[in-house]
This record gives structure tokens, C-alpha cells and sequence, in this order.
């Protein structure tokens, strides 16, 4: 019996180390510098955003957000409904704020129910980060389409065709 119980401790401890993260290097500096979308590319996002949408039959509002989440942009097509607004912004802070698809985000979210606690979170898919390299610069959320994922699928191909790749 103490054998099994001292197995039991070194899988769980074993288990504990595998899931830790590697520390986090902090700036030394007094300040840093971080890559953000430009106004004039988070405006091309938008746009093409909303002209993807519109081409497959879909009244929607795509606003962009720097990389800390402030918005940047925001295009809404003639007939999209008022809500859809409010919608695209906090799908597109979501996205930024936990550099993460928000359809991933809500996948999980039976698993971490405190994650629709957070402040301005919505966590539905239509929210998708842009990345440069490997950097999170900002992200774009969509609202209006009856689908998260087809709201998701306008945003990443517009991030396709404006930024390559």
C-alpha cells in the first residue's frame, strides 16, 4: 500500500511538472516595444471582412482591435442588425485579449466556466487573432452571420487576403 501510494505521488508530481510552463523572461528595460496592427491595415480588414460576408449572402459588422484590444476599425454592412456591433467588438477583444480563436476559447468553456466571467469577454466563434510571424497584433471579431464559424471563416480569409498567406 505505501508503494502505491508513493507511485501515485511520483505520477502526480511528474504530471505536475509536465503541464508547468517554462518561466517568462520580463524586460529589463524601462520600456518595450511591441508590434500593432496599423489603421491602415486593420481598416483593409475590416472592409474585406464584411465584402466576404456580403459575397456569401450575410449581413455582418467586423471591427478590428489593436493588439491590446482597443478597437481600430469597425465596417458594418447596410443591413446588419444594431446588436451585431457590440457583438463584433467583444468577440474581437476576446480574441485579442487570449491571443486564441474564440471558437477555441468556447470549446473549452464547459471545462473553465469562469472564463465568461471575464469582463467583456464573449465566447462565441467569430473571433480571430492576426498574427504577424508569430506575433498577436490584434484581431478581428464578427457578428451577424448565423454562424459563429462562418463569421470566423470571413475574418481569416480576409486576414489571408490582405496580409498573405
Amino acid at each position: 500500500m505505501k508503494n502505491l501510494a508513493l507511485t501515485a505521488a511520483l505520477i502526480a508530481s511528474t504530471t505536475l511538472a509536465q503541464s508547468t510552463p517554462a518561466p517568462v523572461q520580463l524586460a529589463g528595460s524601462p520600456t518595450v516595444q511591441v508590434a500593432t496592427l496599423s489603421l491602415k491595415t486593420a481598416s483593409a480588414l475590416a472592409l474585406r471582412t464584411v465584402e466576404n460576408c456580403a459575397a456569401a449572402g450575410y449581413n455582418v459588422t467586423a471591427t478590428v482591435v489593436d493588439r491590446s484590444g482597443v478597437t481600430l476599425a469597425v465596417a458594418r454592412a447596410e443591413n446588419a442588425g444594431p446588436h451585431t456591433v457590440d457583438a463584433s467588438l467583444r468577440k474581437a477583444y476576446t480574441s485579442a485579449s487570449a491571443r486564441n480563436l474564440t471558437s477555441e476559447m468556447a470549446k473549452n468553456l464547459a471545462t473553465t466556466p469562469a472564463l465568461a466571467d471575464i469582463p467583456g469577454y464573449l465566447l462565441l466563434a467569430g473571433g480571430v487573432p492576426v498574427r504577424v510571424g508569430n506575433a498577436v497584433v490584434g484581431a478581428i471579431g464578427v457578428g451577424g452571420a448565423p454562424s459563429g464559424m462562418i463569421d470566423e471563416k470571413c475574418a481569416t480569409d480576409a486576414i489571408k487576403t490582405v496580409l498573405g498567406g
